[in-house]
């Protein structure tokens, strides 16, 4: 089974208080982003890689392929003003109607057996996410005053990658343009159509590098991973 995959990776490092795009923050001795692409260069179900970044980033991007060796990646698109936007290009560069992978740049440590298990779910239903069941519990508050304890049984924290049939994710995006619809994730624009979306249960330690102290996480993870 064969898949693409889009990593949108035009971000900023605001919140990693970093003065140049995070994903080339270093990690283990190799830029973030190293990490994410090496993930899909290595699975054999993944056919092609699209990376939407910076065009005043690409030579960087380059430089990183060329020096690890990666042989999938089939585009650097010129991504949006946002992440939705920079998706949407990424997917216009694809043609036919393959699953497609969408997954955060900044998310270096997912298990290839769960993107598998992605793959197979989206074949079946069309469209399809990893995502965790939430463990704390979860107050709805304004101004600081607590006015709602939150039942945590239905509620999932959504991760990536996330996965659709081609045709279906790219409708969805074109729809949201035409509309003005914002989604906080992919899944969120089907969602917005009516159209179901697929739980695959994913796993804790798939975390988004966002901020310091999730470099530390990440570096222990991949460590504990080697060893």
């Amino acid at each position: 089974m064969k898949y693409s995959v889009v990593i949108p990776a035009a971000g900023s490092g605001t919140r990693m208080k970093a003065n140049q795009n995070k994903l080339f923050l270093d990690l283990m001795g190799k830029p973030l982003i190293a990490h994410t692409l090496k993930l899909f260069e290595e699975d054999a179900w993944c056919s092609k890689i699209i990376l939407a970044g910076k065009p005043d980033e690409f030579q960087i991007f380059n430089e990183i392929i060329k020096k690890e060796g990666f042989c999938k990646i089939e585009a650097l698109v010129a991504g949006g003003s946002d992440r939705q936007e920079s998706v949407k290009k990424g997917l216009d560069s694809l043609k036919g109607d393959e699953i497609v992978l969408i997954h955060d740049g900044a998310r270096p440590l997912v298990d290839i057996k769960l993107v598998h298990q992605l793959v197979m779910e989206t074949e079946k239903t069309g469209a399809a996410i990893l995502a965790v069941p939430l463990k704390d519990t979860i107050k709805k508050a304004y101004n600081k005053k607590i006015v709602e304890t939150i039942d945590r049984e239905a509620l999932w924290a959504a991760q990536t990658p996330q996965g659709f049939k081609l045709s279906t994710i790219k409708a969805a995006h074109e729809k949201a343009v035409l509309s003005g619809v914002k989604g906080t994730d992919d899944a969120s624009l089907l969602e917005a159509l009516g159209q179901a979306v697929t739980i695959v249960h994913g796993d804790y330690r798939n975390i988004k590098v966002t901020t310091p102290e999730d470099l530390v996480v990440a570096e222990h993870f991949i460590t504990g991973r080697e060893t």
